[in-house]
């Protein structure tokens, strides 16, 4: 019996139903939380873009860290070095935050995250989304996630500078509450940076022979640990930055003030 590969062109249709989606669980939830959390935090970054209390000897708050322009107080300084010199005034968050929010952005897990969230593309897995095309990232802006690896290399010097700023809390203050607040953000924001697939990728992911190189396997295999967590970390990160920062901006305005602040 001759058999025919060809089919009708019921088969080749795709199913249709009226439904937006036959699950019956609360779908809703991840994406309406992710918004919430995601909102709350690009409010507070900007909020910070206009707020000049970010020093208190010796903390600094990690969203204006570092401070580049003579107009910092001398202790925010990095290396007490001034490289944008008298003619910059205005908040040094404007010329950080650019750095660790593009890495965060472009970021895998955020971007699972915000497409979900805030662009509804699709908001759960067996929804409908209502947009009527979908052309992934191959056009602007979306396009521009390609860009995450380079904003990981700066990301990385971000994460190298809280971590000594950490370092300077820690022997000018060691008893301090900050400190601790301050160390606890460096440690999640550096582990956050190192479990990036980005990083993964750079370490050894372009390996043939894994036996030839030892020393970038075992730091492929420590990286690859932290990457399976890479989720737990951004969010947690998150929290540690943004809680880090409003303490520091507290202690200066004077909010907080007691022993061991």
């Amino acid at each position: 019996m001759t058999q025919t590969t060809a089919e009708s062109p019921a088969r080749r249709q795709r199913a249709q139903i009226k439904e937006r989606t036959l699950r019956t669980d609360q779908w809703w939830r991840y994406p309406l939380v992710t918004f919430l959390i995601f909102t709350a935090f690009l409010v507070y970054a900007t909020w910070t873009l206009f707020d000049s209390s970010y020093f208190a000897a010796p903390y600094i708050a990690p969203f204006s860290s570092p401070c580049l322009a003579t107009s910092c107080p001398e202790g925010a300084r990095l290396f007490g070095l001034a490289p944008f010199g008298d003619w910059y005034t205005l908040s040094p968050s404007l010329l950080i935050l650019v750095l660790p929010a593009g890495f965060r952005f472009t970021c895998y897990y955020y971007r699972k995250a915000y497409y979900r969230g805030f662009w509804l593309s699709p908001p759960a897995c067996a929804v409908n989304e209502p947009h009527s095309k979908y052309s992934g990232e191959s056009r602007f802006p979306l396009i521009l996630q390609n860009i995450h690896r380079y904003f990981f290399y700066a990301a990385i010097l971000i994460g190298l500078v809280l971590a000594w700023d950490a370092v300077l809390a820690l022997v000018e203050k060691p008893l301090g509450l900050g400190t601790l607040i301050l160390v606890i953000n460096a440690v999640f924001i550096n582990l956050y940076t190192l479990s990036c697939h980005s990083c993964r990728h750079i370490t050894a992911g372009r390996l043939n022979h894994f036996s030839k190189h030892p020393v970038r396997y075992r730091a492929w295999g420590f990286v690859s640990k932290l990457n399976a967590k890479h989720q737990q970390l951004a969010l947690i990160s998150m929290f540690t930055v943004m809680g880090a920062d409003l303490y520091v901006r507290l202690v200066a305005k004077g909010i907080v003030n007691f022993p061991f602040a």
